[in-house]
């Protein structure tokens, strides 16, 4: 089966990418990245260890990264992909950003921001899960596995 260029499969691949960036890093592995107009335009992973920040999530470098590069701090015309589900803080932060669309792998049981409200996003935001779920979960589950 061959994926289009464009579809929420082949972005999330790419997100998948920068989530193995950050395990090289010995960072927990969540990737992100942000598309407009089928063009990525932000490229994330988490930083929180090198960066000793723990705000410092994959979502919130992506959003930063696609504000800059749009120019301005709304992205109600841009996707989120992101290999795990968004956190509270995460989620909130896209509130904030009106981000159009928010495309996830793994589900996140205990974090997760839809285990609490799905009214944390914007109310314009479509949300989309388990796109490549068992390879964003399996990820984190390894990376888990090999901390114990």
């Amino acid at each position: 089966m061959e994926l289009s260029v464009y579809s929420d499969e082949h972005f999330m691949k790419q997100a998948l990418l920068e989530a193995e960036r950050a395990l090289a890093q010995d960072e927990v592995p969540v990737g992100a990245v942000i598309v407009t107009q089928n063009r990525i335009i932000a490229r994330a992973h988490n930083l929180t260890e090198r960066l000793n920040d723990v705000t410092a999530h994959a979502e919130m470098q992506a959003f930063t990264a696609a504000s800059e590069f749009l120019g301005g701090k709304y992205l109600q015309d841009c996707t989120l992909y992101v290999t795990l589900e968004p956190c509270v803080m995460c989620a909130g932060a896209s509130f904030w950003t009106h981000i159009g669309k928010v495309v996830y792998g793994a589900s996140d049981v205990k974090r997760g921001f839809s285990r609490l409200s799905e009214k944390i996003l914007h109310p314009k935001t479509e949300v989309v899960s388990g796109v490549l779920e068992y390879e964003c979960s399996e990820l984190i589950r390894s990376f888990f596995r090999s901390k114990r």
